[in-house]
């Protein structure tokens, strides 16, 4: 621990800490613009300009180490008077649009010229008229917004490795823009919204897709149906002045009822088929086909976007089980509509998820049209829902919380739930791997080594008297990590490291997911993580396999997990795109 002085009060914090962690350990809020809890600093924005005693320059405090000793000033006249200029100079190039912005009352920028004061504008505009790019339908990239602070390539190039977008032109002119001045949808872009979590403005949001629901429930020859993500409950509370971690599950079934949906399902029952038909895929490679192993598992279509391009190699590794939203649509437009006598061509499935992919996913040919027609019609994000309760006036601290998803593909068990963490899928599925290998019920199986937010997880796990060396892996650059070790041994003819992998594209899996309400960090990640675990053990069933829901879907409709007709309707395919390899 280090000692030094910020405005007066006395401070001790860990070596190595910067100013502005030494500020905020004081209770001295320093504002910023391009740093971010998740990334390393920049000093790209000049907001955070303190002054340091026996230095003749300001210096930037989010990238100046914190001396022994040291005397900082952080919020004199003449300090206030840079930052504010320096605001006016961003503002001077940035659309005066706040209120048709989708970043309207939750903008960074918005906030600080608030805080500063900024009512007139002092230096001549120096906006630009540039064209908005919506072709991946996910995301929409508006880089007359962008602020130049770098926040989302450092997402998409360092943390991420994806390296869809860059900074084009010089000086004045630089702007935000795909690599090579395409468009997202020609890019490396795999739709994970990691650029939009972390953009501080609106220049880079998710593709609206609000309207398209309202008219669908306006429409009575439609069957409107919602699904909910297991990582929406609690995380969307966070916009309403709920703190992170809020499981608000029984007031969004309220919610969706209210705004007019006909039934309201939970996407946690299509993680548990999930999890019927991978843990049968798993136990079937460690007895019959161990040389197919590692098997690899996710829900996240930002990977499987992300393998195609670059790890085709790895196709044959990768579970084909869907994802539990395509699954709970699958089965929507199918099992649900036959045992309702619901025309399926009526039903319109939308599908709240954490995710901007999941809007990417919902058009994959290979995946999402095994009912006949489109199986999820929309997927909106956490933000977008954020919206449609706002606009009809609904207050959430009013609605039930005990308020329950319609049957029969409502009704959950823990390993359900936890889908929504990093290391909640391998959890879920090492549960009933146990059982389908040895046939002894341990719904008590935890495995707190798989939970956290470190980047990379690893663990040796007996299951049936096999020795199972698994990992988990979350942000896009962890999972490329393990691949490599995968891809090495495979080169080098060794074992393999691995026998089961789950990969996440979004740090701490789908709580951090793109679509998630903003000001997103470790700490919130955690918050949301125990609230998700937290369910899990009051549930009154913990495995996919014991829910009786599940066992009547399969006993009725699907026969047993690997079956031909499982196979049709909740797997999937995948197709090498070489045209991305780097």
């Amino acid at each position: 621990m280090i000692q030094l002085t910020v405005n007066g009060f006395e401070v001790q914090v860990p070596e190595g800490s910067t100013i502005l962690e030494a500020a905020k350990a004081a209770e001295i809020k320093i504002p910023t613009l391009c740093k971010h809890p998740d990334l390393p600093p920049t000093a790209a924005c000049g907001l955070c300009v303190v002054k340091v005693e026996g230095m003749p320059d300001l210096v930037r405090a989010c990238s100046t180490p914190a001396q022994p000793g040291m005397q900082v000033e952080t919020h004199d006249p003449e300090i206030v008077n840079v930052r504010r200029t320096l605001l006016e100079l961003i503002l001077s190039a940035h659309p005066n649009e706040c209120l048709t912005c989708g970043r309207h009352g939750a903008c960074e920028l918005q906030e600080l010229a608030k805080d500063f004061g900024i009512r007139e504008e002092h230096f001549p505009s120096l906006r630009r008229e540039l064209p908005r790019d919506d072709s991946t339908g996910c995301i929409t990239l508006d880089p007359r917004k962008c602020i130049k602070c770098g926040r989302c390539l450092e997402m998409c190039q360092e943390q991420q490795d994806v390296w869809a977008l860059s900074f084009m032109e010089r000086g004045l002119n630089t702007r935000i823009a795909p690599a090579g001045d395409i468009s997202l949808a020609e890019s490396p872009c795999v739709h994970c919204g990691q650029c939009s979590a972390h953009c501080p403005v609106g220049a880079i949001l998710e593709f609206d897709q609000t309207e398209a629901v309202w008219e669908a429930l306006r429409d009575p020859t439609r069957h409107c149906v919602a699904q909910i993500a297991p990582s929406v409950r609690v995380s969307l509370g966070e916009a309403f002045g709920y703190e992170p971690g809020a499981n608000l599950a029984g007031q969004l079934y309220h919610a969706l009822r209210r705004m007019g949906f006909d039934t309201v399902f939970d996407t946690n029952f299509g993680a548990d088929v999930t999890i019927m038909e991978e843990a049968s895929e798993l136990a079937e490679r460690i007895r019959s086909a161990p040389e197919k192993l590692p098997l690899i598992t996710t829900c996240c279509p930002s990977w499987v976007d992300f393998m195609e391009k670059f790890h085709a190699d790895m196709i044959d590794h990768f579970s084909t089980c869907k994802s539990p939203h395509a699954i709970l649509g699958t089965l929507t437009k199918t099992y649900y509509a036959e045992k309702e006598g619901i025309d399926p061509d009526s039903i319109f499935m939308v599908s709240i998820m954490p995710c901007t992919a999941k809007k990417y996913e919902i058009t994959r040919e290979a995946s999402m049209y095994a009912s006949g027609g489109q199986d999820v019609d929309i997927s909106l994000t956490t933000r977008e829902l954020t919206r449609m309760i706002r606009q009809t006036g609904i207050a959430l601290e009013n609605l039930n919380c005990l308020e329950l998803p319609d049957s029969p593909l409502g009704e959950y068990s823990g390993a359900g739930v936890i889908f929504g963490v990093s290391g909640g899928v391998m959890e879920s599925a090492l549960r009933s791997a146990h059982y389908f290998l040895t046939g002894e019920d341990r719904a008590e199986l935890e495995f707190e080594e798989l939970r956290g937010l470190d980047g990379i997880k690893e663990l040796t796990v007996n299951l049936g008297g096999h020795d199972l060396r698994v990992a988990v892996a979350h942000g896009l650059g962890h999972v490329e990590q393990v691949l490599e070790r995968v891809r090495q041994a495979k080169l080098k003819g060794e074992p393999m490291p691995y026998d089961f992998i789950e990969v996440m594209a979004c740090p701490g899996g789908c709580i951090g997911g793109g679509g998630q309400s903003w000001n997103v960090s470790n700490a919130v990640r955690e918050q949301r993580a125990a609230g998700l675990l937290k369910e899990d053990r009051v549930q009154e069933v913990r495995t996919s396999y014991a829910n009786p829901w599940i066992q009547q879907l399969y006993r009725d409709f699907l026969g047993e997990p690997l079956s031909e007709k499982a196979r049709h309707l909740l797997h999937t395919r995948y197709q090498p795109r070489p045209e991305y390899l780097r």
